[in-house]
């Protein structure tokens, strides 16, 4: 396809100044209201349906959007329920009809823009500066702290306003659909569903806009081009019915410690972090290794600098699993590695006494390489953690998820076609002075795969604000503002292009 002719597309400046008019009057004050909201993904919230938070934030951001009076909008609040008639977490749907003469073809066949975000929420977790909070948002020099601002509460304002902006200039656009969903933070488990329920609605997708990802800096547009699958779930050893006085059983009763620790040698070599089984590798493609040498040739010792690192005993920074950069970002992006991020079965320090306890449990998070079936590596994972207890413990490993469909697995971008290619660049050319960068992520985006599998044909637009010390899921999270200001313009530019 050949690109748009430029007589259509939009004035670069002008698209800048009125999304951050927007930005500055209305969506970060709508932010600001979103991050004080515990709207936290049902993962996290076993109560959220009475809760009411989900439902909160999503019919809030649907008022903000049917206000804005966008012709040609419409939207709704879709409610599904499961086999046993619970309800399923609330999406967010609105569909804008195109401004192109293709609107005769029908919905079937109308090439479309598929805008995705989520307004689920992390857990608060700990460590927040005394200043600061997950439920209290502050706006500090241009960034917005709180939770789920970054991650990816904005994604729904960025959108509309990136279309505002395109109408300001009477720029044609393609057929666009918004699908916000309240799930991704917990797996994205509601979304097939959602998904199948909706698809003659979605209609013919040839651009998907996924705005809930990173960026390698905050002077350039990034695409991403791999996201890593996951698998994570609870890990538990029982060694006894309750805990006894330890003077007395250690050294009869094995500490269930040490069997955990045992048992998760044989997933990982402690010493140098490889996963040391081989069905959780892959050979890294060539483009992607080529891809990681640019990035690493422009952000350098960022890529591992950008870690709020503690200092060791000498006073000198703790050292990363690597300082080269290309290394570095392999092992973010196309190497399995695991993450302990919970513990149960201990006592805080202040409360431990001298009792050997009766159980240990971790709960693991195993990031996968983008092409490996998480469900299949869940079932491998099982069934290695599981096998020959020693000492013929009590060791259940229960992944996250649903039997049959453990897991998320990651996704690859498909080659990208000459028109965004084009496009993107000059994007970011016109909104940050630079060119589009490319980078793996080490995160998930479940509906990436989804939405790969529905429609094989569509070109992906995978960005975000998740840049250098942002930290999302961790304390202190905040939205670049001014960053998502350039992105909001540099999406409507490209949405301009759509041939």
């Amino acid at each position: 396809m050949n690109a748009p002719d430029r007589l259509l597309r939009p004035d670069a400046a002008t698209l800048g100044r009125h999304v951050d008019d927007t930005w500055n009057r209305e969506i970060v004050r709508e932010l600001h209201d979103y991050i004080a909201i515990p709207a936290k993904s049902p993962m996290f919230d076993a109560d959220w349906a009475a809760n009411g938070h989900l439902d909160t934030v999503v019919r809030r951001a649907a008022d903000w959007v049917t206000g804005r009076r966008v012709p040609g909008l419409t939207l709704e609040i879709v409610r599904l329920t499961d086999e046993a008639g619970r309800p399923r977490t609330p999406v967010l749907l609105f569909e804008i009809a195109a401004t192109r003469p293709e609107t005769a073809v029908g919905v079937a066949q109308t090439p479309t823009v598929l805008m995705y975000g989520h307004l689920d929420k992390q857990p608060e977790f700990t460590g927040w500066r005394a200043d600061l909070g997950p439920w209290t948002p502050k706006l500090i020099d241009g960034r917005l702290y709180g939770r789920g601002g970054a991650d990816d509460g904005y994604a729904v304002y960025a959108a509309i306003a990136a279309i505002e902006a395109l109408k300001a200039q009477n720029i044609p656009h393609p057929r666009i659909v918004g699908l916000i969903e309240t799930d991704e933070e917990s797996g994205s488990g509601d979304l097939p569903v959602y998904l199948d329920a909706l698809r003659d609605r979605l209609g013919a997708v040839s651009l998907v806009v996924c705005l809930d990802s990173g960026a390698g800096n905050y002077g350039q547009l990034w695409l991403t081009t791999s996201l890593r699958g996951l698998v994570s779930g609870a890990l538990k050893v029982e060694v006894l019915d309750e805990g006894v006085h330890s003077g007395d059983a250690s050294g009869v009763v094995p500490s269930s410690f040490r069997i955990l620790r045992h048992v998760l040698d044989r997933l990982e070599d402690s010493a140098t972090g490889r996963l040391l089984p081989g069905q959780f590798h892959v050979e890294i493609p060539a483009n992607r290794l080529a891809q990681a040498q640019a990035t690493a040739a422009v952000l350098g010792d960022e890529v591992w600098k950008r870690q709020p690192w503690a200092c060791g005993a000498d006073g000198t920074p703790v050292l990363p699993m690597t300082a080269d950069p290309v290394e570095a970002l392999l092992n973010r992006t196309w190497r399995p590695m695991l993450s302990v991020t919970g513990v149960d079965g201990m006592q805080p320090l202040g409360s431990a006494g001298n009792v050997l306890r009766p159980h240990t449990a971790f709960k693991l998070s195993l990031r996968l390489p983008p092409t490996v079936d998480a469900s299949l590596a869940a079932e491998d994972l099982q069934r290695l953690l599981e096998l020959d207890a020693p000492y013929n413990a009590r060791v259940t490993f229960h992944p996250d998820g649903r039997a049959g469909a453990w897991g998320a697995s990651g996704w690859d971008a498909p080659a990208l076609a000459p028109w965004l290619e084009t496009s993107l660049n000059a994007a970011s050319q016109a909104q940050f002075g630079a060119p589009v960068g490319y980078i793996g992520q080490g995160g998930t985006i479940p509906l990436m795969n989804l939405l790969q599998a529905g429609f094989p044909q569509a070109q992906m637009m995978v960005c975000g604000v998740l840049g250098p010390k942002s930290n999302a899921h961790g304390p202190n999270e905040f939205l670049d503002v001014p960053y998502a200001r350039r992105l909001t313009a540099a999406v409507a530019q490209v949405i301009a292009d759509h041939p």
